[in-house]
């Protein structure tokens, strides 16, 4: 027979109700902080409820309630909704290989190398997410292998991730597909200063991080291409940690081509060139100074031009052009005096006292080149000025040689210090060529031609002393520099 204990209230020994009926609620615990059973609800003291029940739905808490697990406390059977539970603390390729379990997800940090990721054991619903944590992927990639046999995608073979900025969540179907790519972002959406974002167009035009500074950008142009700038960024000074529109730039235009008979040294290509305050790390030449700026640019295509250095004997250089920076190519190394030629830098003047060519034509501030050195006075010298060059004048001619040609200039705007714009030296005769400037090769005499320009350095050509016109040395073509921040 079963047993029945009929009380309305059980209480404890001091004679405090644990246990009360009142009517149809019964209330557990005292009256300040009970729990009792009303209808089909557990409620609390003040009649809000804690469990209800309606039909076959039992609800927890109350409307505006919040439902905590106790601390070290798990549920089960509450399934998932196609989410992950994130762990925060970013995983490093020392923790490779990452063991993945399901409903977690994961902030991968590949800055110090590559890392390999093991998904678990795949059962139909299981949940693995992952993310790019610091922009590195697409140089130090994440690996995502399988369990066992198991296929990522239908494939039999391990998953690569190396775009830049992306996360990915994997969810295990069956059998057959195996881990299947769900959700796949490569916009990585993050709070930083807005900065330029560009892209090169032409043919061996590149686009690179500067090899001094990883936030850098630096965009080389060989030759005629499209600045395609994507991002124009904030439109500010120079300001550090707030972003900035504006870019630094070098512009050289090609040099002259010197005079094959007893020829003067010809003028470098113009060279320009920014401060360096936009992008900051490198050391610009003594011509990026005041009144020289950096240059805003917004979103839009800037069509570069790169000048040609000169063709044969005497030939001008041809100008380079970046938004609005303009140089002018070198001046030829005419034959005769008048006239001479003029540029970015002038050439040396024809023998028997010939002027020099005016340099920095059309006009720049900083100059953009130097003037031509003068010839030699007085019949039979036939002694030719040097070449101006970026950095200094050219030589006037000593009576039995030809002038040496200006020098160039330096820069460290690629990231490793490299001379431009180097005048011709002019050519006397054998054994006394005068010698080019930094960015030129020498000029020299003889049946030997003058010395040619380096291609893309904007250097001129030197004089020869023989009437042939293979005897002049060739200009070197010019270049276009753009370097600026990316990133903070």
């Amino acid at each position: 027979m079963t047993s029945i204990i009929k009380v309305d209230d059980v209480q404890n020994q001091p004679g405090t109700n644990v246990v009360n009926k009142c009517g149809t609620t019964v209330n557990i615990g005292a009256a300040s902080d009970n729990i009792r059973s009303a209808g089909n609800n557990l409620q609390a003291s003040d009649g809000g409820n804690l469990i209800s029940q309606s039909g076959t739905d039992i609800t927890l808490g109350a409307s505006g309630d919040t439902i905590n697990l106790a601390s070290g406390a798990s549920q089960t059977g509450f399934g998932r909704t196609g989410t992950v539970d994130w762990i925060t603390t970013p995983k490093v390729t020392g923790d490779s290989p990452i063991t993945a379990v399901t409903g977690k997800g994961y902030f991968l940090n590949t800055t110090a190398g590559t890392i390999t990721v093991n998904l678990p054991a795949g059962a139909a619903g299981s949940i693995v997410s992952m993310s790019d944590y610091a922009n590195t992927w697409q140089t130090n990639k994440v690996t995502v292998a399988a369990n066992g046999s198991e296929k990522i995608g239908g494939r039999g073979a391990d998953a690569t991730l190396n775009t830049e900025g992306q996360s990915v969540t994997f969810v295990y179907v069956d059998s057959t597909q195996g881990w299947i790519n769900v959700q796949d972002s490569t916009s990585n959406v993050r709070g930083l200063v807005p900065y330029v974002s560009a892209t090169v167009t032409g043919s061996c035009n590149t686009l690179s991080t500067a090899p001094d500074c990883g936030d850098m950008k630096i965009a080389t142009f060989l030759g005629p291409g499209t600045f395609c700038v994507a991002s124009g960024g904030a439109a500010c000074a120079p300001c550090s940690g707030t972003g900035s529109n504006l870019v630094d730039y070098l512009v050289v235009a090609g040099g002259g081509a010197g005079q094959s008979s007893d020829g003067p040294g010809a003028g470098a290509g113009g060279y320009r060139e920014s401060p360096g305050t936009a992008s900051g790390c490198y050391t610009a030449s003594p011509l990026g100074a005041a009144p020289a700026v950096s240059l805003p640019v917004s979103v839009q295509g800037y069509p570069i031009t790169v000048g040609a250095g000169g063709a044969a004997s005497a030939g001008a250089g041809s100008i380079s052009t970046f938004s609005t920076i303009d140089s002018a190519g070198g001046g030829a190394g005419n034959p005769s005096s008048p006239p001479t030629g003029t540029g970015g830098s002038g050439s040396g003047g024809y023998a028997i006292g010939g002027s020099g060519g005016a340099g920095n034509t059309p006009p720049t501030n900083p100059a953009q080149g130097q003037n031509g050195g003068t010839g030699g006075s007085g019949s039979p010298t036939y002694s030719p000025g040097g070449g101006g060059g970026a950095g200094g004048v050219g030589a006037p001619a000593p009576p039995t040689a030809g002038g040496t040609g200006g020098v160039g200039v330096p820069t460290s705007i690629t990231g490793s210090g490299v001379s431009y714009a180097g005048g011709g030296g002019g050519g006397r005769d054998a054994s006394r060529g005068g010698s080019g400037g930094p960015g030129s090769p020498c000029g020299t005499g003889g049946a030997a031609p003058g010395g040619s320009g380096t291609a893309n350095r904007g250097g001129a050509g030197g004089g020869g002393q023989n009437t042939a016109p293979s005897c002049a040395g060739l200009g070197g073509s010019g270049i276009v520099i753009i370097r600026y921040k990316f990133q903070n």
